[in-house]
């Protein structure tokens, strides 16, 4: 069994809980109210995710090519 690794990214929404988005697999997205919630819905949800992937006998994308860098511009607002 191999090990895949996902960043997630956990978005706190103005009403409570947390949204979060696994940027390389598109549409990959969950919630949970807690942080620990959202991680471990974010787990299920990359599960299931390449499971749904196998079916259908598709690639399963990894982040072994993928790096990632925080730009910072400023802006009048």
């Amino acid at each position: 069994m191999r090990k895949l690794n996902y960043r997630i990214l956990l978005k706190k929404e103005p009403e409570g809980g947390y949204t979060v988005i696994v940027p390389s697999l598109p549409g990959c997205v969950t919630y949970g109210d807690t942080i620990e919630e959202a991680i471990d819905a974010a787990r299920e949800a990359v599960e299931l995710y390449i499971e749904s992937l196998k079916e259908h006998g598709e690639e399963i994308p990894t982040e072994e090519e993928t790096l990632e860098y925080t730009l910072t511009v400023e802006t009048h607002v």
